[in-house]
Formats: C-alpha cells, structure tokens, sequence
C-alpha cells in the first residue's frame, strides 16, 4: 500500500526544480530503436514509466543503463518484436513501439496498452496510418500484429490530431522509402521533442511545431545525445499547488514557452508570474478568482491539467465552470474532491464548481496520475490530515512530488515502496 499524508493550510515558499519531460522522454526512448547504435538521454525523469519502458526495450534485446538522470541505450542487440504482455499492459506509451519496431524489425506484436482508467483511447489511427504506409495489420482482442516487408511514404490526413498516431507515423516514416506527409498533426511540445531528437539522430522532418509534417525517410542514422525539456505538466500541477496553497515559489527548469493556456488561466484566477533566465516565479495572494475553461488539443488547454485546475477551483471565491473534451473519466476525481468538502456537480461533460476555503482533510483515492496529483494539490487547501492512497499512479509521473512541495514547505508524507519515491517525513 501507498500513502501519502499532507498537513494542509501552510503556504508555499521557495524554490522547485522541474524534473525531464514524462510524455517526452518515452517516444525518444522508443525512437532510440530506430537505429542500431548508442544513444544517450539527458535530463531523464526518473519514474516508474521510465523504468517500465526500459523494461521493455531490455526484453528486446536492447541495454539500458541510467546514471542519475541520463539514460544509455545499446539498441545494437534489438533482435525481438514482440513486446511482452505484463509491461505492455502497465502504461499507454507501449503502443509507441509499433512504429519504430515495424521500421526497424519489420514485424512487431503487442498487447492492447494500459495505463491510467480516465476514458477510451482507441489506436484505430495508429493502425490505420501503418496500413497505408504498408503494413498488414492482424490480432485478435487481446494483442496487435503488424508485418511490412517496406515500410513506403504517402500522404496521411488524420482525422483527430492524435499525439500517439502523430508519433507513431513520425518514427514509422524516418524508416520508410520516400517522403511522408502528415495532414492534422498533433502539435504539441512532445511532438516537437521527438522530432528533435529525430533530428539529432540524422533524419529530416520539414514542419516542425505545425499540424503538417513532411518526413523525408530512408536516410542513415547516428549515434546521438539528447536533453529532454522540462515537464509542463508537472510545471503546471506545481502552479496549481501555489494557486492552492498560497505563496510565492520559483519553478526551476519550467517550458513556460510551452505553458501558454496554463499560464493564462493562472493569470486570470489571480496568480501573478513572472518568467526569466529559466525560472517561472509565481505568487498567490489571497483565495484563486472562479475559472472557465475548456480543455482541447494544443494549443489549448491541456487535458492533463485538467484535474489540477479543478482541484484549484475548489478553492476559488465563486463558481467556476469546467469542460472536458478529450478523455470522458477525467471527472472521476471529482467523487474524491466532494470527500474533501469541495462542491462539485458533473452535467454532461462540464464541472460546475462552487468553491469554499478551507476544505477538510479526509482520506481519499487516486484513480489515476493527473487525478492523484490533483489530489495532494486539494489537500494543501484543507483543514487537518488527508491521506492519499493508491499514490502508485502519481509515482508514474512524479519523481518525488513529496519532496518538492516539502522543499516549498508543504507538510507532507510518503510510505509506501512505489520506485522512484523515498519514504519522507513531516
């Protein structure tokens, strides 16, 4: 079992360092099979998906080394195609491997991904994009196979700007005879992090940071070194924390370029944020403003911060108004929010949120990663203890998110044996 225990009601103060991107690293470590050499990954988070996904490419035939935060990857032994069932199952990033394994083995087997419980993710655009570039997709309902004697490139319009598909056809398409036009692709920063790091390695993508990608595939690759970004989304659940909470923290490593509609609505609930030289400082006086907002594809406001905002909205001096549009179980937080005194309703979609201060610490459940983080971010604004179980969720995508708040002095405490988490005290 996991726990963590939080003292609420003590503002914020100091200075948080924000950990390497979680959905940034993943897509370049699963890139990395693209070539047969040795990468090396800088600024690597260390988290319980990083270790999964080294699992993983170890179970291929692959050897992963990470010293600190930069991870060493001898793809040179890559000999096996099919993903193993127990770490496919464990997070949504295994489904990334379809592309690179197709390019580099043509042939690649793998279970249905799993992950967090916040809604249907279907990967119709991921197989449907490898068909047309020449894959013969077969399975049943348990697993995906995919052969291709040549991967080819064509022109592809997606339909959603999914992150995954958009990945997926990225790393199929450096490997691929000819040139690959992507109509509608997803552009958020992660894209642009893995088309980086392609890049690095000796590809060519034209379109960088548009939804029109054009992949000129089939040429060489290199060995290569990357640094991967700050997390906006862990940048973002501390924001959330100070907004919370109260105080004024600096967030160290923060991607505020990237953070455009998270900074907003922090703006506008009345948080005051500065942004210089690497360091996003922002100050929170007095209980948030009401928010409305609504969540979408980038640019807009992220889905993964949606559950943060809500828990800020708890707290708010009025009625704040919620709309979810990408993943329908993102409100499965709210049951537990209502535990900790927050008023919510849920119609269609939409969070209509009364907020009042404090909450009342009580113990409460993660559902999921975002929604668990929402959660400790709920509990600074509460009354006495909360505890928080099931916090495996938040080990997926938090190096330590008890040490960091408790170094902006947070009251809070870990147990549990969750990799990538240290027992903390009070």
């Amino acid at each position: 079992m996991s726990v963590i225990r939080i003292q609420g009601l003590q503002r914020l103060h100091g200075e948080i360092s924000i950990q390497g991107s979680k959905n940034g690293v993943l897509p370049v470590m699963a890139a990395a099979l693209l070539h047969s050499g040795i990468v090396v990954i800088k600024n690597v988070p260390v988290i319980q998906d990083v270790f999964c996904m080294m699992d993983i490419l170890e179970s291929l035939g692959c050897r992963c080394c990470l010293e600190g935060h930069t991870l060493i990857l001898d793809t040179r032994g890559l000999c096996c195609w099919q993903v193993p069932e127990e770490e496919g199952r464990r997070m949504r990033s295994s489904v990334m491997l379809l592309g690179p394994l197709l390019g580099r083995l043509h042939q690649v087997s793998t279970c249905y991904p799993g992950g967090c419980s916040i809604g249907r993710r279907p990967i119709d655009l991921h197989l449907s994009a490898l068909e047309q570039m020449g894959a013969k997709i077969c399975g049943d309902e348990e697993r995906v196979e995919a052969f291709a004697g040549k991967l080819c490139g064509t022109d592809i319009r997606l339909c959603f700007p999914s992150v995954g598909a958009t990945e997926n056809i990225l790393m199929a398409a450096v490997a691929a005879e000819g040139i690959t036009r992507i109509y509608g692709a997803a552009m958020e920063p992660e894209i642009e992090v893995l088309c980086r790091f392609l890049e690095t390695l000796g590809a060519k993508i034209d379109g960088i940071g548009t939804g029109f990608l054009q992949v000129h595939g089939g040429r060489t690759l290199h060995d290569g070194e990357f640094v991967v970004p700050g997390d906006r989304i862990v940048a973002g659940t501390y924001l959330g924390a100070v907004m919370a909470a109260g105080g004024d923290v600096c967030l160290l490593g923060a991607p505020a370029d990237h953070m455009g509609e998270t900074l907003d609505a922090a703006r506008k609930a009345g948080c005051v944020i500065e942004w210089k030289e690497n360091r996003l400082c922002a100050k929170m006086d007095g209980r948030p403003r009401p928010v409305s907002l609504s969540t979408g594809p980038y640019p807009e406001f992220s889905t993964d911060l949606q559950s943060v905002m809500l828990a800020v909205s708890c707290v708010a001096s009025g009625e704040s108004k919620i709309q979810e549009n990408v993943f329908e179980e993102r409100f499965a937080t709210a049951g537990e929010l209502i535990r900790l005194g927050a008023e919510i309703r849920i119609e269609r979609g939409t969070a209509f949120v009364r907020g009042k201060y404090p909450l009342r610490g009580n113990c409460v459940q993660a559902f999921d990663l975002r929604g668990g983080a929402a959660l400790v971010v709920a509990a600074l604004a509460a009354e006495g203890e909360s505890q928080i179980h099931d916090c495996f969720y938040i080990c997926r995508g938090y190096e330590d998110i008890c040490r960091d708040l408790t170094a902006a002095g947070a009251r809070l405490s870990f147990k549990g044996d969750e990799i990538g988490y240290e027992e903390n005290t009070v």
